[in-house]
């Protein structure tokens, strides 16, 4: 039983691609596979494979792998306990070599793998000073020019025409996970997958999350009437499953079929599993619901999810407010510049430091933490056999959040001088009096919603972690 989508033609032939693979291990891919290292030739590499090849070949012919074999489990378990560790470096003449080290002496690192940017400050801010006594023009003055947003364009296109909505094939429910963002990001791929299966959209659930223990319903933080509203000619939203729907399935949401949909599935997935679901069940579920729309999609389906972003999805009437009277507030503070700043999104909360795996400059002190919240956060998560937690790779590959040092030393090098007024979007930072301290130091005009907004008119919005 196949039901009727609107979206589907389209979608059908469309296919996402993968995400390239890590800049880390690509490159070390091309140079293991040339056929030299560091100036050894073929004919080298050849002599020894065949020496390995006989020497392997006749230990098995003699049976002796049995005394071979204490020796790899030993090996195995050295590498899975982790005090025995492998990184690629660049040696001396571009030679591609492989440092054993345990967790106490290490003898090499791979560049970029150690946490040096307090050292590299260190060194720039004599260089910061004398820039900012200049006459450099600040690039806040120059950001908003004109002739940068020519080539700009809104991705809704509010010309193309619309027509009366088909009967739907059924109710989807979805299950937003994550942070703000993430859950905001499930939002719109809703509205997406809700149009492609042309099913009734019941306004989203937020799971609660572990990390931020915030118990807000969508309609805290988003204006429920205009999200139905705005998309009422495009996908049909209700706020709640209709009474006769939820008497099918004992009053009880839980015992709707809950589809595990994998991560980054295309839309052709959605109608061949999960619209034949819908149309015989007629309602859905599918939690949890973060990126499980692949990223590359059809024009008509990626367009849906753009009008759910930029068109329906606004704040609630009370963010709003709040909102709009701290950024009057940021507008007269930066009187000096015009009430022009910059507002940096920070994203080193000791979940994301957690997270990450990655290693700074804490020590010990900061191992110990980090496991802490990692088990507090994602319980057994980062402990699963088999899982080794290598911090210098992460760095190498570049999955380590920035420190508010390194945005500073960004903005600095982005031409933003310290008469900048820059406002910190973020949570509760990591170690803030530490970190938080170099980017004051570039920026004595920092902002951040503790000193624009009073304790009383930011009461209402404070959840647990804070």
């Amino acid at each position: 039983m196949h039901g009727y989508s609107r979206l589907g033609s389209s979608a059908r032939t469309s296919s996402s691609s993968s995400p390239p693979s890590s800049p880390r291990f690509r490159h070390g891919r091309n140079k293991l596979s040339g056929g030299c290292a560091g100036g050894r030739s073929s004919k080298q590499t050849s002599a020894v494979e065949r020496v390995v090849y006989v020497f392997v070949s006749a230990v098995f012919r003699r049976r002796g792998v049995l005394l071979l074999a204490p020796v790899l489990y030993i090996s195995l378990m050295l590498l899975y306990m982790g005090s025995v560790g492998f990184d690629v470096v660049n040696l001396k003449h571009s030679v591609v070599g492989v440092v054993v080290h345990n967790s106490k002496h290490r003898t090499a690192m791979a560049p970029g793998s150690v946490y040096r940017s307090p050292q590299v400050f260190e060194k720039l801010w004599p260089l910061m000073e004398a820039e900012s006594n200049g006459s450099r023009v600040n690039a806040l003055m120059t950001a908003w020019n004109s002739t940068r947003r020519q080539g700009w364009k809104p991705c809704v296109d509010k010309s193309i025409s619309t027509t009366e909505l088909p009967k739907s094939n059924g109710f989807l429910i979805i299950e937003a996970n994550g942070g703000l963002n993430q859950q905001r990001l499930s939002i719109c791929d809703a509205v997406a997958v809700a149009g492609l299966l042309n099913a009734t959209l019941v306004i989203p659930i937020f799971h609660l999350n572990s990390v931020w223990r915030d118990s807000s319903k969508f309609g805290d933080i988003f204006d429920e009437d205009f999200f139905i509203y705005a998309l009422k000619n495009h996908v049909n939203v209700v706020r709640e499953l209709p009474e006769d729907i939820l008497q099918q399935f004992d009053n009880n949401i839980s015992k709707i079929v809950n589809l595990r949909v994998k991560g980054w599935s295309s839309p052709t997935y959605y109608l061949q599993k999960v619209l034949p679901k819908l149309v015989q069940m007629g309602a859905v579920r599918i939690a949890p619901f973060s990126n499980r729309l692949a990223q590359e999609v059809p024009s008509n389906v990626q367009w849906l999810r753009c009008l759910a972003n930029y068109e329906a999805l606004r704040f609630s009437g009370p963010i709003r407010r709040l909102a709009e009277n701290m950024v009057d507030r940021m507008v007269k503070n930066s009187s000096q510049s015009g009430g022009k700043y910059v507002s940096v999104h920070l994203r080193f909360e000791e979940d994301m430091v957690a997270f990450s795996c990655c290693e700074y400059d804490g020590g010990e002190e900061e191992k110990r933490e980090m496991d802490i919240a990692r088990e507090r956060s994602w319980r057994g998560k980062f402990r699963r056999r088999g899982r080794v937690i290598r911090p210098s790779a992460n760095r190498v590959d570049g999955k380590c959040p920035l420190t508010p040092l390194e945005v500073g030393m960004l903005l600095r090098g982005m031409g933003f001088d310290n008469n900048t007024s820059v406002y910190v979007a973020a949570g509760k930072i990591y170690k803030a009096e530490k970190y938080m301290a170099p980017l004051k130091q570039m920026f004595p005009r920092l902002e951040a919603k503790d000193t624009l907004a009073t304790p009383e008119e930011l009461a209402p919005f404070k959840v647990g972690c804070y």
